[in-house]
């Protein structure tokens, strides 16, 4: 069938769809030549991860555009609708703190994941590839300059005003804060030295005063400071926010390293590892949009290697795509490659023996249950106390490995004390979701328990009208996995704890229950939250809301100054509210 549909494939642009046998789409491409392209698929020389690709194709679908552009536009909306497991690359969507400063009539400061770039009066500054180092910096020029802190204007000054950090903008409205927002600018702009002579500056202040243990934090800020700014010596002095891409590769593995500079200074980098699927060429023209289609902001100047099209990359993203051939710029491509192929050298060995491990693993489960090419694994517990806070947690393991941006929390609707109809309600959610989005389904279903927890899966699945495997796993009497269920025959099959199945499973085991109880947690945590409030006279229901919506837990409410509730609360009642969760020992 494919031989006969490759011949009449036309020597044009376009996008190739790659099916199993259950017709799901398992990988998405473009190509210039799309007839070329299809056919150096199946000529018996792929090697890797594509072979094992090419081991499950059995039919393929074709889109012919009028250009490469168009192709390219097509491939990367084709894999967000799809969602194929062999599209690794367009999978790592992690995105990078920023600092927001926001540029309003009272300057503020604060560090920024979600950004919204249309947004007015602010102005960003980052990525920033080390989250605690932009928190760092944020607090500490927080702390030596008198920027507003609350996130609403209260009605009257709070203890910040009086240590000297914020200069009241609740109560002095005519302030001029032109010198302040100068500076603070400079700094994120790579102005070192402002920052430092600051520093040094408020430590002589303090040491003067006799405020020793002041003086001695700040020094600690300092030589942190130092160290960071050391870090940031390759630079350009040009002041220009820049991304530099470059890779590696060797056998089967693609290594990729993004440094980013800001304002000329190497602030960090970023590096991934991805088995090659694809051509080189068009794994990392991949990669570089989907780096900026996500939360990630194109600099004014990206630079890339000079084997990529420019043009092509200049028509999808916002930023200005280059390539460089000699100086200063050129010897960082170059180190960004050097640095590349160092990561892949360091965790190859790793990587190989982790990848081995976890495809033998999946192969052999899948022989034991039947399921000759198993690779997508969703797995279920679920947890609450003495039948309040029931909550559920999914995991997803592909091809042996966790996919946590397809983990999902499910909030029981009924508090009870009863697995059984907390399976059925959650698989039902679950899979009736899959149906109405035409979702991906799994290969099989991993749930905590025996046969009751087997049959309610089932039962949920048959109303359904799905037919996915599900198994279960029991434990012994320390907790230890001991066993798998065959949800089909009932047959119990003992699982050696040396075995590549015995390590998998125990994984995805691990992985569910942890996921399920840090979620379990968080909702105990915000229902105590709710419970306590009740008893603290001045919090009403508009009240608890936003102390809620700000703190999350318990915890967190009784780790802040009055002060800091004053924001949300009266002072009286923001006093009653810590004296009263003061008392509480088990927090």
């Amino acid at each position: 069938m494919i031989k006969e549909k490759l011949a009449l494939v036309p020597m044009l642009p376009g996008c190739y769809l790659m099916k199993n046998k259950e017709g799901t789409i398992i990988y998405v491409g473009k190509a210039k030549l799309l007839k070329n392209r299809l056919k150096s698929y199946f000529n018996g020389r792929v090697v890797g991860k594509t072979k094992k690709l090419v081991s499950e194709i059995v039919d393929f679908d074709y889109i012919i555009t009028s250009s490469e552009l168009e192709a390219f536009i097509l491939e990367i909306n084709l894999i967000k609708k799809y969602d194929p497991k062999y599209n690794i690359l367009l999978k790592d969507d992690k995105s990078y703190p920023y600092i927001e400063f926001k540029n309003e009539r009272y300057p503020s400061l604060v560090v920024r994941r979600e950004i919204n770039v249309q947004k007015k009066n602010k102005m960003l500054f980052g990525p920033y590839p080390n989250a605690h180092a932009a928190r760092r910096l944020v607090n500490l020029i927080n702390r030596l300059y008198p920027l507003k802190k609350c996130d609403k204007m209260p009605k009257k000054e709070c203890l910040y005003y009086h240590i000297g950090e914020c200069l009241g903008y609740c109560i002095h409205k005519d302030i001029d804060t032109t010198d302040l927002r100068n500076e603070i600018i400079s700094i994120l702009n790579g102005h070192d030295e402002i920052l430092i002579n600051k520093i040094n500056e408020k430590i002589k202040v303090n040491s003067d005063n006799l405020n020793y243990e002041v003086a001695l934090e700040l020094k600690k800020e300092l030589d942190y400071i130092k160290v960071v700014f050391e870090k940031q010596k390759v630079e350009l002095n040009d002041g220009i926010n820049r991304d530099i891409f470059n890779y590696y590769v060797e056998n089967g593995y693609i290594s990729i390293v993004v440094f980013f500079l800001r304002n000329g200074k190497l602030q960090g980098n970023k590096k991934n590892i991805f088995p090659l699927v694809d051509d080189v060429k068009e794994a990392l023209e991949y990669y570089i949009v989907n780096f900026y289609s996500k939360k990630n902001i194109a600099p004014k100047e990206i630079i890339v290697p000079e084997e990529l099209d420019i043009e092509l990359l200049n028509s999808v993203i916002l930023g200005k795509v280059v390539t460089i051939s000699k100086g200063k710029k050129k010897h960082l491509l170059d180190l960004a490659k050097t640095n590349a192929k160092i990561n892949l050298e360091n965790n190859i060995e790793m990587i190989y023996r982790d990848n081995d491990r976890s495809y033998e693993a999946v192969k052999s489960l899948g022989k034991l249950i039947g399921i000759p090419n198993l690779s997508v694994i969703e797995s279920f517990d679920n947890s609450n106390l003495f039948g309040s806070f029931t909550v559920s947690g999914m995991v997803v393991f592909v091809d042996g490995v966790k996919s946590t941006k397809d983990y999902r929390k499910f909030k029981i609707s009924k508090e009870q004390n009863d697995d059984v109809a907390s399976m059925k309600e959650v698989i039902y959610r679950r899979y009736q979701k899959v149906l109405l989005n035409k979702s991906r389904v799994p290969d099989l279903i991993l749930v905590d328990g025996g046969v009751n927890q087997i049959n309610a899966c089932n039962e949920v699945l048959d109303s359904l009208n799905l037919k996915i495997k599900v198994c279960g796993l029991l434990k012994d009497d320390k907790h230890t996995l001991s066993s798998l269920v065959d949800g089909d025959t009932l047959e119990t099959y003992s699982i050696d704890k040396k075995s590549n199945v015995f390590y998998l499973l125990t994984r995805i085991s691990d992985e569910v229950h942890r996921f399920t109880i840090n979620y379990h947690r968080q909702i105990r945590s915000k229902g105590s939250l709710s419970s306590v409030l009740d008893n603290i006279e001045g919090i009403g229901e508009v009240r608890k809301k936003e102390l809620l919506k700000k703190y999350g837990s318990l915890k967190k409410i009784k780790e802040a100054s009055v002060s800091e509730l004053e924001s949300v609360l009266p002072l009286k009642t923001a006093v009653n509210l810590k004296e009263y969760l003061d008392g509480m020992k088990d927090l």
